[in-house]
């Protein structure tokens, strides 16, 4: 297993330096001036000039590139351009809110759409199978804001039960914590249930059918034993691919349920440094998104090789 995690890092490395070079290309290439926007629509050419030198922008480009690699390889991903505050500061303050959404919500999911799943696939056909599935598809239709705005108005309006936006650390209590953290979980948490819930009741179709299965009936085993230690275990891999991707795509996209709840995480100053061309913290933000994805894709090629004998480290 040791020499299997080996290998596996050791081919994300020129995965990332792909992407980092990518990334530092793009920003350098497409239009726009990050030294006209902090020099304001007044500026003199003089004052630009200035600025531009003073951020290195006047370099060729592979001395930039150059630059910002060896800052990056000793944990320096520089300095925002606009509010002039070091990157891993800004991310450190901002990530607490998207990974307590993107846990919540992924555990929630888990929680909710398994079940589901299972007993839409052993109820396949019946009123409970399509009753599920029309849940899917009504979790796929509706648009995240909206779902949002309508909690919002039941239970934080109407209701008065949590408050209408914003953000408490756990470290503040876990009550204020979760009063804050519910709207916004079971918000992205339709979406995920649906998605889940899809994928294992097609795992589940696809294994249900198997001789195994058969022959653990015949055997004697309880439905439950049959639905849950044969047949789950043996659905269970593409299941946890949709779920690590899931947990990847929350930390890194959940922009819209930020902006509804009024979260200050990393999703938001993402866009805000899109709007402002800060060069160093969208660099940050998209290594660290590329990281997440790599992350999660390791961990569910561990995950593979435990769930799966036929798999070889």
């Amino acid at each position: 297993m040791l020499g299997y995690l080996v290998r596996r890092i050791l081919a994300a490395i020129p995965v990332m330096g792909v992407v980092a070079l990518f990334v530092f290309l793009l920003l350098r290439l497409t239009p726009g001036d990050p030294a006209a926007i902090l020099a304001g629509d007044n500026a003199t050419p003089e004052q630009l000039e200035r600025i531009r030198n003073s951020l290195g922008l006047n370099e060729p480009i592979y001395i930039q590139f150059y630059t910002w690699i060896m800052k990056l390889l000793h944990g320096d991903l520089g300095v925002s351009l606009i509010s002039n505050v070091p990157v891993l500061k800004m991310i450190s303050q901002r990530v607490e809110p998207s990974i307590s959404i993107a846990l919540t919500t992924i555990v929630l999911s888990i929680l909710v759409a398994v079940p589901l799943g299972v007993i839409a696939a052993w109820k396949h056909g019946t009123w409970i199978d399509r009753c599920v599935m029309g849940l899917s598809v009504l979790g796929f239709s509706v648009p995240v804001f909206v779902i949002g705005y309508v909690l919002i108005q039941v239970f934080a309006i109407d209701l008065r039960w949590v408050p209408v936006q914003g953000f408490k650390s756990i470290s503040a209590g876990f009550g204020p914590f979760f009063e804050r953290i519910i709207l916004p979980t079971c918000t992205l948490s339709f979406i995920y249930v649906a998605l889940i819930a899809r994928m294992t009741r097609a795992s589940m179709l696809d294994v249900l059918g198997e001789d195994y299965v058969r022959t653990a009936r015949a055997k004697g085993i309880g439905e439950t034993g049959v639905l849950l230690r044969h047949a789950l275990r043996n659905a269970a891999v593409p299941v946890i691919t949709v779920i690590g991707s899931g947990f990847a795509l929350l930390i890194s996209g959940v922009v819209v349920t930020e902006s509804v709840f009024n979260l200050p995480g990393i999703g938001r100053l993402t866009v805000d440094a899109v709007l402002a061309r800060d060069y160093p913290v969208i660099q940050a933000m998209i290594l660290l998104t590329s990281g997440i994805y790599v992350g999660v894709n390791l961990v569910i090629d561990v995950a593979y090789t435990l769930l799966d004998p036929r798999i070889r480290y």
